[in-house]
């Protein structure tokens, strides 16, 4: 991977302050989100905001009662301290009352921040799952999947952040309002302890997220070498081949420069932070000068000094935190940017029309002059394939590795559509039917299945989830695909946890993993079935007692069989021999013996090897 020069922050993905304004228009929209979560915690959240905004300056107003009452009842020759004693009471109730509102938001927050969490997460799986695999396997699109999925707790932050902004600004309001009504010229010198230090932080902040965001590929290469060099799965030939310092010298490289970057501009915006916090204490022990000069010449008490430097004091440290949490919302807005740029990604169907798919396959399949290239790539995988998969027929597709067999499977599961041609079914453009209800046409197993680290059951129901309370059918399925073998092996048998991820999980072989994938095959009553090398990790025997299940219990069904031993393809009606994404042949095992090309070639030669 190319690596990025120090001066990455003025690459093309760099962002402006303009930019981090421009995302705060993205704040309504969050907000209806968070009000669709839970009104209740929302509207209860906002109300102890509303009160916590306004107990400061009350407090501090009572505070100067107390010291006002406190130099009358001493000037008195008989005081009476039934008042003061009131203000204490208040004041402590006051104190007890902030801290009870302190900890009702913290708590409402917290669990709208949960549920809102939960709900966005459901959000991206959800709008994964709409998004085509053509989209998913480009490196671009998945660093903005990434960015979306991993920044979930900078959302529910950035909850918090706002919520606590509109508090604060009732709280501003209040307290600037004391210090107008007492001494209006104090806010010129607040103004001048806040600006300087606000547009210090938005600049900052604005490129901490052109950093972040420009590094987002290597970030995922830093994460994927974290679980290579610190995995059971991989632990085997990191030992093995000695790989360890070349994972850990990768990995000190990269997340060295990444550092560097990090560092030089955490040490600047310290700097200048810094310089600026001087500034404002100056301001603010200016502004304490005034007021004590006030008391001194008798133009103030000394009430009204506490209330005005406790005002001063609360009111600079609001305005800090307002404008420093206002530069922290800025930069989470442009993450939020990346959240709804990637649930707002239209779906686009180059045919609208929906027709209704055949209940029963009459004609088959019909694969016209198809070519494809992978996007952005200009590479041709097929090159004008022609050739037809006859309704209830077993068809095997051999060829050596890069001839297009398994690409030819995911443009028939329209998982990618071609670069030309078509590919029809019992003669309508599959493109016509509804992509949902198209792929459930089909049962298919692939080499590179995924091993779900939940319990036997539930990896065997994933063929049709609906069935997962359906113990017959599972167990059925099992003995079709002889998983029912591994499961007898297993202390919990079908609901044995396996993986080693989560407690009292078992890991299992390539070849019992197989079997258990296999078994999802047999679940769903499909169409069309399709096993592409899905028995590679198992032995002859085994392999060849699937094959004749698997022929068997398909007999009337539209089939696609991929695997490299011939005793397995022999077995299809017709195979379908693919070189450098062209057919080069078809026919029955015995027509291409004799045919004398390819496919007479291969088997000839896995033949010897057995000899």
């Amino acid at each position: 991977m190319p690596r990025r020069s120090p001066n990455s922050l003025k690459d093309d993905k760099k962002t402006s302050i303009k930019s981090s304004f421009n995302a705060l228009v993205y704040i309504p929209r969050f907000f209806k989100e968070i009000w669709r979560v839970n009104k209740s915690l929302f509207i209860l959240s906002a109300f102890c905001r509303l009160i916590g905004a306004l107990l400061p300056v009350v407090i501090l107003w009572i505070g100067k009662l107390i010291i006002d009452e406190i130099i009358l009842q001493i000037s008195l020759d008989v005081p009476d301290y039934n008042s003061l004693w009131t203000y204490v009471a208040v004041e402590f109730a006051l104190i007890i009352l902030s801290d009870l509102i302190s900890r009702a938001i913290s708590l409402t927050d917290g669990l709208l921040g949960d549920e809102y969490s939960i709900t966005t997460s459901i959000t991206i799986i959800k709008k994964t799952n709409q998004i085509n695999i053509s989209l998913l396997e480009d490196s671009e699109f998945y660093d903005k999947l990434e960015r979306a999925r991993t920044q979930t707790n900078g959302r529910v932050g950035l909850m918090s952040n706002v919520l606590g902004q509109a508090q604060s600004a009732i709280s501003i309001a209040t307290l600037v309002a004391g210090l107008i009504y007492f001494e209006p010229y104090l806010i010129i010198l607040l103004v001048l302890s806040i600006i300087p230090s606000f547009i210090n932080e938005v600049r900052f902040s604005q490129q901490q997220y052109s950093l972040a965001r420009s590094w987002t590929s290597e970030r995922r290469e830093l994460d994927y070498l974290r679980f290579i060099g610190a995995n059971d799965k991989t632990a085997k030939e990191i030992k093995l081949f000695g790989l360890t310092d070349f994972v850990v010298n990768r990995f000190k490289n990269l997340s060295e420069e990444y550092y560097q970057l990090n560092k030089k501009l955490a040490i600047k915006r310290s700097a200048l932070g810094f310089l600026f916090n001087v500034l404002g204490s100056m301001s603010y022990y200016g502004a304490y000068v005034f007021i004590i000069y006030r008391v001194l010449s008798g133009s103030i008490t000394l009430g009204e000094l506490t209330f005005l430097s406790g005002s001063f004091n609360r009111l600079m440290r609001n305005l800090q935190d307002f404008f420093s949490k206002f530069t922290r919302i800025s930069e989470s807005a442009l993450y939020l940017k990346d959240y709804f740029d990637f649930i707002d990604i239209s779906i686009v169907s180059k045919v609208k029309e929906d027709i209704p798919l055949p209940k029963k396959i009459t004609k088959g399949f019909e694969i016209k002059d198809v070519r494809f290239a992978y996007p952005n790539s200009e590479l041709e995988i097929l090159k004008g394939i022609t050739f037809n998969l006859k309704a209830g027929e077993k068809l095997a597709f051999v060829g050596q590795n890069g001839a297009g067999k398994t690409t030819l499977i995911k443009l028939l599961l329209r998982f990618y559509e071609p670069t030309s041609g078509e590919i029809l079914l019992d003669g309508i453009n599959i493109n016509r039917f509804n992509m949902a209800e198209y792929q459930e046409y089909f049962g298919v197993i692939f080499q590179d299945f995924f091993r779900y680290e939940f319990t036997v059951k539930e990896n065997i129901a994933i063929g049709n989830i609906n069935e997962l309370d359906n113990q017959n059918k599972i167990e059925n399925a099992a003995e079709l695909s002889l998983a029912n073998e591994v499961v007898s092996e297993l202390k919990h048998g079908y609901n044995q946890q396996l993986g080693k991820r989560f407690a009292n999980g078992q890991e299992l072989s390539g070849g019992q993993w197989q079997k258990v994938a296999l078994a999802r095959a047999y679940m769903k009553n499909a169409e069309v079935m399709i096993l592409d090398e899905p028995t590679s990790a198992l032995d002859a025997r085994a392999e060849s007692e699937v094959f004749e299940r698997f022929i068997g219990l398909t007999e009337g069904k539209t089939s696609i069989i991929i695997s490299h031993r011939f005793s397995t393809v022999r077995q299809a009606d017709r195979i379908l021999v693919l070189e450098h994404g062209k057919a080069l042949e078809i026919g029955t095992h015995e027509e291409l013996i004799k045919n004398q090309a390819l496919y007479a070639e291969l088997f000839t030669l896995q033949a010897e090897g057995y000899q």
